[in-house]
């Protein structure tokens, strides 16, 4: 059976400078139930890469596709219907609960002057059931812990119905234990629910414990793309972060990752 490439993107080139390109002929398929980790050092043009991919820039060469059909020619609609995005930090301008900001995910289907009907409620309650926080749906965001608020921004993302989720170093400010529940989660998006998963991250070892595949990048250019068993690898880690790696074998498939 052949995996359905829901994201794909083709030779990507962007600048936001004439002259000086961030990402440099990138090129990455995303398949429906699949994690795929991208990691790189800082200025390796992974989060540029995240907002092409959502299409908030443009590249300047090369194509991105949504379902084997050119970013460019879906709507912003549909691309809310389709992509669900959680930023690196939660945050909202107002202290809503929890229940309405996962609501405004439904956002994309009622539209800026719609209201949520039964079926919108039933949608949003799912989502908090399935990222645990249901518990908190009268909280605001400014009462939730950092893990708990990262729930809430996956809920909202969920309450989307997306095909894809994105998410822009979901893990950064969060304590070890946070750390796994956000991964676990992740792989459950793609593995239990079929979505195709992407996740910019800077944590070698999380990433190649549970990402399906990984992206390897520098100076906004591709080091290696595969497998997560074939891309954890000396040569290619040192390559990607010009530092001495050492592989220590562990119980899993994926050794652990110690700079040296």
């Amino acid at each position: 059976m052949t995996d359905r490439h829901i994201l794909e993107a083709r030779d990507v080139t962007f600048a936001y400078q004439a002259g000086v390109p961030v990402l440099r002929g990138v090129s990455l398929t995303v398949a429906a139930g699949k994690l795929l980790c991208v990691l790189g050092p800082n200025g390796s043009g992974k989060t540029t890469l995240l907002r092409c991919l959502l299409g908030l820039l443009r590249p300047a060469a090369g194509e991105i596709l949504l379902d084997g059909r050119a970013l460019a020619r879906h709507s912003r609609r549909e691309l809310a219907r389709l992509m669900g995005y959680v930023p690196q930090t939660p945050q909202s301008a107002f202290a809503f609960t929890v229940r309405e900001l996962v609501l405004m995910g439904r956002l994309a289907h009622t539209g800026l002057l719609g209201l949520a009907g039964k079926a919108d409620l039933a949608v949003a309650r799912q989502a908090m059931v399935m990222t645990g926080i249901e518990a908190l749906a009268e909280r605001t965001l400014e009462e939730l812990s950092g893990g708990e608020a990262q729930c809430a921004m996956i809920a909202r993302a969920l309450s989307q119905q997306p095909s894809v989720m994105l998410l822009d170093e979901p893990t950064s400010h969060l304590d070890l234990r946070n750390q796994l529940i956000i991964h676990r989660m992740m792989q459950r998006l793609a593995h239990d629910w079929g979505m195709a998963v992407v996740c910019i991250s800077h944590d070698v070892n999380l990433a190649g414990r549970f990402a399906d595949e990984l992206v390897l990048m520098r100076a906004g250019q591709v080091v290696a793309a595969g497998a997560a068993a074939a891309v954890v690898r000396a040569d290619l880690l040192e390559q990607t972060y010009d530092v001495k790696v050492e592989l220590i074998p562990a119980a899993g498939a994926i050794p652990v990752v110690r700079a040296t």
